[in-house]
This record gives C-alpha cells, structure tokens and sequence, in this order.
C-alpha cells in the first residue's frame, strides 16, 4: 500500500457535464471519522445520522447555502470503500458542483484531503477487502459496456462469480500442493503418493475445471473487446455494399467505379451482442494512382492487425490470379473467410461451405448477395463460429487480456507439473514447484498476488470519481 492510499480524498463522482443530480463524494482514509465530522459540520452544519438521507443545505465557508439536496454518511467499514465515506447529492449543474468540491477541500485542508485520482474509490474498496481485484476492474466494465450482453456478464463478475471460479481453483491447487509438500517432507514414509494420494486425478481435475473457466473467460474478453474485420479484395467486388449490409445503413459510397474507396472507412456492430469492428478498406491493386497508393497500403496495414479478413471476390469469376497474389500475402495465423460477392448475378443460391487446402486446414467461404442482402445472415453466423461465441453461452462473465494470460500460463504450469507426475520420485520437487507457479498466476487474476506497478495501470484507466 501507497502512503497516499491512506489520504483522505474527494472528487465528483458522476459524468462531466449537465445532468438532474451530481455526487460529490468523500472517503476519509486514515483520518477517518474526524475528517467526516468535520466535513458534515462545515457542509451541512450538522452531524448526520449514518446510513439516513438527510435534505439539507450545502454551506459556504460563510454558512450561506451553495445549494440544497442529499446528504448521507456511510460509516467504516459499511461503505464502498471500506472507509468512512461523506456523498452530497445536489444540482448536476458543472459549476455548482466545483463550489461544493471545493468547499470541500478547504473544509478538510487540515486533515490533508485531496481530489481523487483516477479509480482511487475503487482502489480503496480493493485495498479494504471490499472488492478483489477482478470484481473491481468489473466496476470499470459495467461503465463501459456498450452491449447488453456486456452489462450482464460484466455484472456477473461484479458480483463475484469469476472470482469465485478463480478462488475454487486455487483452494483445489492448494489441496494437492499440500500432499505434494508432504510427501517431500516426510519421504521415509514408504507411500506411493501417485498413487495413494491420486494425485495424477485430482490434476487432471483442476486441469479440466480450468480449460471450462478459460472459455468462458474467452467468450467475456469478446464481449469487452469484440473483433476486428477488415474486408479485403480487389476494386469494385462489393466491399463497401457488404459494409452497408452488415451496419443496415448506408455508410459508404458505392458505384461502378473502380477505385471509390481510398481510405478505411470503420464501423462497430453487434452480432448476439458481440462487437464486431467492421473495415472497409481500399480495393488491392496495382496502380499509379498516388493517393490510392496510401489507401492500399493502409488497406495492408489494417489487415496485419485484423482478427478476421473476409476476402471478397467477384462471384463470376471467382479466385484469379491476382486474388491468388492477395491471398498469399495475408498474415499467417489470421482467420480468413472467402466471400463470393454478387451471387444475384450468377443465379447461384446463397450458401455457406468449408473447404479443404492442400497443404491442410480449412478455409471457409461464403456465397451472398450484398445488395439484395441475400446469405448476409450466413456470414454473420460464420463470424460467431470463428470468435467461438456459444449460442446459449448465458454464464460468461467480462474477462480482461491480462485474465487470459494469466489462466494460459497456469495452464502451461499445470501442464507442466502433468509431465513430472508422469515421471520419477526425483521430480517431485518440479511436481510442487510448477504448482506453486500455477497458483501465482491464478491469484494475479484476484489481486492476491499483485504488483503495485500492475494496480496502478490498472486504476489509473478508470474514470475520475469512481
């Protein structure tokens, strides 16, 4: 803990802006109830009752109201924050609120109260045990979610339900280092703990158990992140009609012209409340054009970041040689869906298919129409496949890109401590350390075992107030 995490601090908990009712909101830190005592005197001229809204006036420094509303005093440790906490609840208007927060500061100057820091609310809250980490980046997400399935999932872990996956895991983890470490200390006892103990099972179990919570977890990071879909082709195969197609309006140009597209043109949608980051990009070709020039390469700029590329193609004439050149240039590892564009001109029925490549794997192609809108649903539907997104997937919670990596590396230990299982007693000392690694990487996910460097970027993202 910070020396500053003790600071009495105070800022404006709701939005910027105008609004009905705006919070100015006190945590009183190490100074606890005197800096709250003091605060309610100078602000409302009384002590307030803990836990009871009381309408009162919001004072000035010459006890002339600033302005009049709800006062209420949340006393340690039943607060958000786990500290004695003061919330005046007044006017939303920008100024008014200023005056109040900066009543405030002058009222408690002498206990050393200062504005809060971004996230510091919720850093305190995790701080005191009254949220752990997971569920506090979770308060962050609720914020931010921009789709109904992401308020609920971010809810979930806001309630604690990823955490108590996480905190299960580590207890069954715990349980077989605890007959690992036993063994090593006592190892004249002639057991055969491999087998006495089942230890190769109970692995096996918690192997399994974390496999189920990294999917799940992977579904949440789609919901917060989404995907990145670049389309990708030559001119004038329908890139910028399927844009409008998948957004249902009508976003870019679109004309015979070859070449109407010089720069990306990006809009996010939802597929069963997943963001999808769709990218129109310039057609690939080769041309003097200079300004087209810059559009095409940022085309391949966008595609080397891309978590999907559809590569469009004129449903007439199919790959060419020059869709073979633009094919062979697509990073390796990336997704890639073959769309054959124009199927109203061919008189060839909407579908969807996966075909076998001659040096192994799949790739996937889709047959539509997007002016008429035809097979549109079909490729929407591979789009899920890809992200891996169950349909009836009703118990994800909101995962972040530091939960995955931590789950995969214990993974990897677990993976690891399998090995040495397999072999002799000699590695039983490696056997306990890779668990011992594993369960590290699964308290980072909750804070039990996090570095002041990791909470400070994490808190510092929040918004100021909360």
């Amino acid at each position: 803990m910070l020396a500053t995490d003790s600071d009495p601090i105070v800022a404006i908990a709701t939005a910027p802006g105008r609004g009905g009712i705006g919070v100015v909101r006190v945590s009183a830190g190490r100074a606890g109830a005197a800096v709250a005592e003091a605060l309610m005197q100078a602000l409302t001229g009384q002590t307030l009752a803990a836990r009871h809204a009381s309408y009162v006036p919001f004072l000035d420094g010459n006890g002339e109201a600033l302005d009049r509303g709800i006062a209420l005093y949340f006393p340690a440790p039943h607060s958000y924050t786990g500290e004695h906490v003061v919330e005046l609840q007044g006017h939303g208007g920008p100024i008014v609120l200023q005056l109040v927060l900066q009543r405030c500061i002058d009222a408690g100057r002498q206990f050393g109260l200062r504005l809060a820091e971004p996230g510091e609310f919720t850093r305190r809250a995790f701080l005191n045990d009254k949220l752990d980490l997971a569920q506090a980046e979770a308060v962050a997400d609720l914020i931010e979610a921009s789709t109904e399935a992401a308020v609920r999932s971010a809810g979930r872990s806001l309630e604690g339900a990823f955490s108590r996956d996480i905190h299960e895991l580590v207890d069954d983890v715990v349980t077989l280092r605890m007959l690992v470490e036993a063994t090593l200390d006592f190892p004249e006892e002639e057991i055969d703990f491999l087998e006495a103990a089942d230890a190769r099972g109970k692995l096996a179990h918690i192997r399994a158990q974390l496999d189920h919570v990294l999917s799940e977890a992977k579904q949440g990071a789609l919901l917060r992140e989404g995907l990145s879909v670049v389309l990708a082709g030559q001119p004038n195969v329908g890139k910028s009609s399927l844009l409008n197609a998948l957004a249902g309006a009508e976003l870019a140009i679109v004309t015979a012209v070859a070449g109407t597209t010089r720069d990306k043109i990006s809009q996010t949608i939802q597929i069963e409340g997943i963001p999808l980051h769709v990218i129109d990009t310039a057609g690939l070709r080769d041309t003097e054009d200079e300004v087209e020039k810059i559009g095409i390469e940022r085309t391949w700029n966008e595609i080397s970041r891309a978590d999907v590329v559809l590569h469009l193609l004129d449903a007439r004439t199919g790959m060419t040689a020059e869709d073979d050149a633009i094919a062979a240039r697509f990073p390796a590892g990336v997704p890639v869906v073959r769309v054959l564009n124009k199927t109203d001109l061919t008189g060839v029925a909407s579908a969807s298919s996966t075909l076998a490549l001659p040096g192994g794997g799949e790739l996937s192609e889709v047959r539509l129409s997007a002016k008429q809108g035809d097979g549109i649903g079909l490729l929407r539907a591979e789009l899920l496949r890809i992200a891996g997104w169950q349909a009836d997937a009703q118990s994800v919670y909101l995962a972040r890109e530091r939960h995955l990596i931590a789950l995969r590396e214990a993974g990897e230990h677990l993976a690891q401590a399998a090995a040495h299982a397999d072999q002799n007693a000699q590695a039983l000392d490696l056997f306990a350390e890779e668990l011992r690694l594993a369960q590290e990487a699964l308290n980072s996910i909750t804070g039990e075992f996090t570095s002041d460097d990791l909470l400070g970027v994490i808190f510092s993202r929040f918004c100021i107030g909360k």
